[in-house]
């Protein structure tokens, strides 16, 4: 057991592919470790130590910025198979060859592909305020969405405010202690790069494109899932979490109530619960 926490782990980095991936690894060993996949424009400082510490009370946990994210090194590239393939790359760099995977939003995304690429790597995923390829509405946002992303604050980290909460009292009080969660780490990750944003934007945008009303793809992934989501997720339609559940072979659906798009961010205590319900099997 590490005395690392998410505020305290140090950024390594590990080489692969002739990439030099940042990351974070705190908690103990015994299980799989449990990867989080980030969501678009997020960093590792994004993540909420509220989950990470609870999870490395009796695993592993680490955080990871792919290829071309902040302090990562290398291009982001254009589409999410692409990013699946340099997260494999990332998990091989490190000796990994069973892990579990928390995936976020554009995260989740990914996680998805590199579950059907390599079903020997992922025992369990959790899948959070995501969906398919082909989903309904993903990377097609309203223009008022797309808007919140480029609005500019003194403390840029209460953009996620409108982005991951409901616009609700309780929600945006949730919202508020996140966000201080996150701001807490004294020594902060490099911000996301124009080339970065750009090249995510593309990837989920061609992600959601391809259209398959049948999801034949999400046959492939028969391991258990978690799917999780708020009951109004403004970012990728809560449809998607239905989706998913409907058309995995092994699938829970959690809905938490008065919550959008970071609804395990709102609920952490209860998310960690639920997961651990999945992970611990």
């Amino acid at each position: 057991m590490t005395s690392f926490t998410h505020d305290t782990a140090p950024t390594q980095y590990a080489e692969g592919g002739g990439i030099r991936f940042a990351y974070r690894r705190f908690g103990g060993p015994g299980r799989p470790p449990l990867v989080f996949y980030q969501h678009f424009m997020g960093t590792m400082d994004d993540h909420d130590p509220a989950l990470s510490d609870a999870f490395a009370g009796d695993r592993e946990v680490i955080l990871f910025n792919n290829t071309g994210v902040a302090s990562s090194s290398g291009i982001v590239p254009d589409t999410i198979e692409a990013m699946a393939r340099d997260a494999i790359t990332f998990t091989d760099a490190l000796g990994l060859t069973t892990i579990d995977v928390v995936g976020h939003s554009m995260g989740g995304l990914v996680a998805q592909e590199v579950a059907l690429a390599r079903p020997d790597l992922v025992r369990r995923l959790v899948l959070v305020g995501t969906g398919p390829r082909g989903g309904e509405g993903i990377g097609a946002r309203p223009d008022w969405v797309g808007k919140l992303f480029a609005r500019k604050y003194q403390r840029q980290e209460d953009m996620w405010l409108p982005i991951l909460f409901a616009p609700t009292r309780t929600s945006q009080a949730a919202g508020r202690a996140y966000i201080e969660r996150i701001v807490a780490r004294a020594d902060r990750d490099t911000p996301v790069s124009d080339q970065s944003i750009a090249a995510q934007r593309a990837a989920i945008a061609a992600y959601g494109a391809a259209k398959d009303p049948s999801y034949a793809n999400l046959k492939g992934l028969e391991l258990p899932v978690l799917v999780v989501n708020g009951t109004d997720d403004i970012i990728i339609p809560t449809i998607n979490s239905y989706i998913l559940q409907q058309f995995l072979p092994d699938a829970e659906l959690i809905l938490y109530p008065d919550a959008g798009h970071g609804s395990h961010f709102q609920y952490p205590r209860l998310f960690v619960r639920h997961a651990r319900i999945l992970l611990d099997d």
